[in-house]
């Protein structure tokens, strides 16, 4: 099931960005215990999510600055996102990891001490955002996730997203000895831990990847039961059971690949 937006209007003309980024909340951007958002930097990647991108962008919180990785698009992904206000980034190597890396990149870059981590499709809820933050600006927590399982409206996760979750929570904790309970990805995490895992899955295991290195670097994981609706557009990977078969497989031999430490 996929949800439609109306259309937008035409974007104004502004010039592509390429890692340099302007603060979107600023001080006056209000968090856990005051400290506020301006330090939180959001990376979305982003392929052909020019329907959904609107409404992802209007719905964030103010935070310090906002990088959409456009991942090789053939629509107006690019043009939404400026008019959006956030900073575009090409990485024309398709890949979700890579997508994320060039983000990270930026956002470290700018000396964001938060980076959260959104997909582009609006099913995740853009203002739940200090859910996932606060916790971490308030110390108690190093990585949040949301948790899909338990607040996923009807369509969103299909069965054969569910059971490869939970194949794939199962292996994790076997290799690790960390239980999480869902891949959801919309997370955020301290910087300098994020900085130090030293990521480098170019796809789909990439969620894998960094779930396993905070298990195993002995990360305060906290994952908070969020709502989750059906996507807006067709989905890359879930859309058909043999997409989500081929993710799955990558999502299985990233759980393998990663057990050991380093």
């Amino acid at each position: 099931m996929t949800r439609a937006l109306p259309p937008t209007s035409e974007p104004t003309e502004r010039a592509w960005s390429e890692g340099f980024t302007v603060p979107l909340g600023g001080p006056s951007a209000t968090g856990s215990g005051g400290r506020g958002y301006a330090r939180v930097g959001v990376i979305i990647p982003a392929l052909n999510e020019e329907q959904a991108l609107p409404g992802v962008l209007a719905d964030l919180p103010p935070v310090g600055g906002v990088w959409v990785v456009d991942n090789g698009s053939a629509d107006r992904t690019a043009e939404v996102a400026l008019a959006g206000g956030a900073t575009v980034l090409r990485e024309p190597r398709k890949g979700y990891g890579l997508a994320c890396q060039a983000g990270i990149r930026a956002a470290l870059a700018a000396g964001v001490e938060v980076v959260v981590i959104l997909d582009g499709d609006h099913a995740d809820r853009p203002g739940d955002l200090p859910r996932l933050v606060d916790p971490i600006l308030s110390g108690t927590a190093d990585f949040v996730l949301s948790d899909r399982t338990r607040g996923a409206e009807a369509g969103a996760l299909l069965p054969h997203q569910r059971a490869g979750n939970a194949l794939a929570v199962r292996l994790i904790a076997r290799a690790t000895g960390h239980r999480y309970a869902d891949m959801g990805p919309f997370r955020a995490i301290r910087a300098d831990h994020l900085a130090a895992m030293q990521l480098r899955d170019p796809n789909h295991g990439w969620n894998v990847e960094m779930q396993m290195r905070a298990a195993q670097a002995g990360l305060r994981i906290l994952e908070v039961p969020l709502p989750y609706r059906p996507r807006v557009g067709t989905s890359k990977v879930s859309g058909t059971v043999r997409g989500s078969v081929l993710a799955g497989a990558r999502i299985l031999r990233s759980v393998w690949r990663y057990r050991a430490r380093g």
